[in-house]
């Protein structure tokens, strides 16, 4: 005999002989209630409390380039320009690796948890980086510190999705990723603070840069509080009950009331679309590895052309910057700091000034220009350094105004990514395709360009950038292509949960 009863806005149908949430339906219409709400106080919580851990990775990953002089100046590391690469890939190894386990565990056991597991994970490794006590320490801990923030990306990136209305989809997610370089920023002055030989020794100001990072971390573990589970997560997952109720907290908080009941001022009730969804516990590796790659195959070419070129465009210039500007250009170690403000702020404005236009002139315009923009500027600008036609200043003006474009564009391959696979592997869907860009392009990038770099030919760093900006231009055609045209839609409609019934 069939039970039936109502769980706020969820309808649950299970069999008396269900022995678990898996033999369970239920019709349910919060994905369709989260994406019509208009901006409030929660969505600007929500902001904060994800942007921090970026402005924080932000601060982390700058002191890393930033240090690169004081590392090789230590002496007690005594690091080589090879070694400042293998350092940086190790961290990106670690990225690749945190992304496939805890994007994994994600998509199995929940948003929220995931955040303070990586963001615990990642403030230990850090605080241990100061610590460190020869290369292969200091670089077994940047690898603990990268597993951290891969783990980050995909719990992140997931939530934005889920709970930000479908008009805002675009700008959030941009604006959230580009707060890095707010940390960049911040990053960039601590240095300068503590890199000064007049103020501390030069093996104290490093260790000190890392400390101070994972302690102002320990703020985040307040901010997380304002975050709660996804509600499609819940609900898939059997939990339809307390689905029900954050979403009706949300809308409390953004309208005054909750938008499934009638209301004196509100009436007949407004008839919101329902899906129909067979709870399940997890999702199979099997049918993960059939819907990325069978059944969405041409988003997943499409995901990966676009990590791939951002994640080798990014690192690999990012990692070295310091190197560039001390190598080529004589720039003490300890005035970097100088150097990176500008450039930070090309990155942050980026986002903020052109991420309106994903959500109304759309993804495939947007992202097609951003790539193909960023592409060329940064061969003109090679060339131009292979010359010597650059000073310092106005080397780094020109990648302010590169990375103005290429900030977006990197951001919208998450948003890419995140958005256009079913909630069930969204999680799993960031974490691959982030670790397979960032192992192709990211990891390779910055020992690559170590090594150009220490030949001492501008020329060999010219056919670096070079390479850098053919697949930026590459991607940009894919992307004009094949792109799916996600703006302002739910992500339901976007691409089905896979547990959605007939």
């Amino acid at each position: 005999m069939d039970l039936l009863r109502r769980q706020g806005d969820v309808t649950v149908a299970a069999t008396s002989s269900a022995a678990n949430t898996d033999d369970r339906l239920i019709e349910t219409n919060i994905p369709f209630r989260l994406d019509a709400l208009y901006w409030g106080g929660f969505h600007t919580r929500v902001v904060l409390a994800l942007g921090i851990t970026w402005i924080l990775d932000g601060l982390e990953v700058t002191l890393a380039g930033a240090l690169s002089g004081a590392l090789k100046e230590s002496p007690t590391l005594h690091f080589s320009n090879f070694d400042v690469g293998l350092a940086n890939s190790s961290y990106l190894a670690g990225a690749v690796l945190g992304a496939f386990g805890f994007g994994w565990l994600t998509d199995r056991i929940g948003r929220k948890k995931l955040f303070f597991i990586t963001l615990a994970v990642y403030l230990t490794a850090t605080a241990l980086t100061a610590l460190s006590w020869s290369v292969e320490s200091y670089a077994l801990f940047r690898f603990l510190t990268g597993a951290g923030i891969g783990g980050e990306y995909t719990a992140i990136n997931s939530t934005i999705q889920e709970l930000v209305p479908a008009r805002y989809r675009g700008w959030t997610d941009l604006v959230i990723n580009g707060s890095f370089w707010i940390g960049a920023a911040l990053g960039a002055v601590s240095a300068i603070v503590l890199l000064d030989p007049q103020r501390l020794a030069v093996d104290v100001g490093w260790r000190l840069a890392y400390l101070t990072g994972a302690c102002l971390g320990l703020v985040v573990f307040v901010m997380r509080m304002w975050i709660p589970e996804s509600p499609r997560w819940l609900v898939i997952h059997g939990h339809p009950d307390r689905a029900n109720e954050i979403v009706a907290e949300i809308e409390r908080t953004v309208t005054g009331q909750v938008q499934d009941q009638p209301t004196e001022q509100v009436s007949p009730q407004r008839v919101w679309p329902k899906l129909k969804l067979r709870m399940r516990h997890h999702t199979p590796l099997r049918e993960v590895a059939h819907t990325l790659f069978t059944l969405y195959r041409q988003r997943s070419l499409v995901g990966m052309a676009l990590m791939v070129a951002q994640a080798f465009f990014y690192n690999a210039i990012f990692f070295t910057f310091s190197l560039i500007l001390i190598e080529f250009y004589g720039i003490p170690s300890d005035q970097i700091g100088w150097y990176i403000l500008p450039f930070a702020a090309g990155n942050f404005l980026g986002p903020l000034v052109l991420g309106r236009l994903f959500d109304t002139l759309g993804r495939r315009v947007m992202i097609t220009l951003t790539y193909a923009v960023s592409g060329v500027l940064l061969a003109i600008t090679g060339y131009l350094f292979s010359i010597g036609a650059l000073s310092a200043e106005s080397q780094t003006i020109a990648w302010m105004v590169i990375f103005f474009c290429a900030s977006p564009a990197a951001s919208a391959a998450y948003l890419t990514v995140s958005e256009t696979f079913p909630l069930e592997v969204r999680a799993l869907a960031i974490a691959l395709f982030y670790a397979v860009g960032t192992g192709i392009g990211g990891v390779a990038g910055p020992v690559l360009f170590g090594l150009l770099i220490d030949t001492g030919s501008r020329g060999s760093v010219f056919a670096g950038y070079l390479f850098g900006a053919v697949l930026m231009v590459a991607a940009a055609m894919i992307a004009w292509r094949y792109c799916i045209a996600a703006e302002r839609r739910t992500l339901e409609s976007i691409a089905r949960p896979l547990a959605v019934v007939e």
